[in-house]
């Protein structure tokens, strides 16, 4: 007869069984986090604007005319007229280009961040102060007014024709810096369904966000695509809130990820996910180094001679290649072993760029291939 112990272990082993039978290949996500209901979006905004009170740091109004005509207007609105042919020469004055993201329902008074960034010649927007500014969107309509002190990271200074700059002098943020003049109509409050979509396209996601909300809800749920999941939600205003809310916390395992490597050309970075799968293959690379060197030499005459100091330049080029001998790859069924394969060739990761594009083309790397 079996002890309580020996029946736990039993136990135990029979759940360590079906996990192996049936491995977990996808992680509990909340709806919100991989969905988003269609007609909930922000929209961008943007306007010129002047900051002003700058410490001698301004745009060079020489070389950027517009930044006169941009005061010259400012003051004639405020009842400031300038003679005729007046020449100003202002160092405290940057044109710059505010940026805002209008979130969705945002109402007329509330505030959000903008970013100022400079446009002309200015050296620094550091303790300047944005005028205010209009926020236009797509459509030309005035959606907030911008204003206040900018708020910049950085810092720098300059003598003896020394410079040294920490961060970025020439753009800077202001919390809660523009008011909401004008609100953005959303879509998602009319009809009788509302549509899910999903951040990428998988039609296993789709299907299991269906069932999710299908359970949480019956026969309301509809996917119409790998992307797309219709709903029937209520037509009341309330009642349809919190059937948003509701839907947008439920859990949903997703579903594995296409297996990809994302290459960075310029920088050589090479980002995989979990699904990359590698086959035996064999790899033979060599690095070319070109070497070019252009020495000057200088001929000076002997004292007292009447010769001319003369120049010559010899130049000189060098070819090598280091020895690279055939490495066999064994087939890698995991992220881990792919990457101890990778870094077994000993390449750099500018290297590894046209060593992946090779096993991709040979059918080794068994991924999507993404060069950004």
């Amino acid at each position: 007869m079996l002890t309580r112990k020996s029946r736990f272990y039993a136990k135990c082993a029979v759940v360590i069984f079906v996990a192996m039978l049936f491995p977990v290949d996808a992680y509990a996500e909340r709806i919100r986090d991989i969905a988003s209901i269609a007609g909930v979006r922000d929209n961008q905004l943007a306007g010129y604007g002047l900051v002003i009170g700058l410490d001698g740091s301004g745009d060079q109004t020489t070389q950027t005319p517009f930044t006169v005509q941009s005061i010259v207007n400012m003051l004639g609105n405020l009842g400031v007229t300038l003679p005729t042919g007046t020449n100003l020469q202002l160092k405290n004055v940057a044109a710059v280009i505010v940026t805002a993201e209008l979130p969705a329902y945002a109402r007329p008074g509330q505030r959000i961040d903008v970013t100022v960034s400079s446009i002309g010649n200015a050296k620094s927007l550091k303790g300047g102060t944005l005028v205010m500014t209009p926020l236009k969107g797509i459509d030309g309509q005035i959606y907030a007014i911008a204003q206040g002190n900018v708020a910049v990271g950085g810092a720098g200074g300059q003598a003896g024709g020394a410079q040294q700059t920490i961060n970025h002098l020439l753009a800077g943020r202001i919390p809660a810096g523009a008011t909401v003049e004008r609100t953005v109509p959303a879509m998602v409050g009319e009809g009788a369904t509302i549509t899910v979509e999903l951040k990428e396209t998988n039609f296993d996601t789709a299907r299991r966000v269906a069932e999710v909300i299908n359970k949480a809800a019956p026969h309301s749920a509809l996917a119409l695509d790998g992307r797309t999941i219709q709903v029937n939600a209520p037509v009341e205003t309330s009642a349809r809130v919190a059937f948003l809310g509701k839907i947008e916390n439920l859990e949903v395992a997703t579903a594995q990820p296409a297996a990809r490597v994302v290459v960075n050309a310029r920088t050589g970075s090479v980002v995989m996910n979990r699904a990359v799968t590698l086959e035996n293959c064999a790899v033979a690379h060599g690095n070319l180094t070109v070497t070019v060197n252009a020495p000057t030499n200088v001929s000076q005459p002997a004292p007292g001679s009447f010769g001319t100091t003369a120049t010559t330049t010899d130049g000189e080029v060098k070819i090598s290649q280091d020895g690279s001998a055939v490495m066999e790859i064994k087939g890698s069924a995991n992220l881990a072993e792919v990457v101890k394969a990778l870094n077994a060739i000993g390449a750099k990761p500018m290297d590894l760029v046209s060593i992946l594009q090779a096993m991709k083309a040979s059918g080794a790397l068994r991924a999507e291939l993404e060069i950004i």
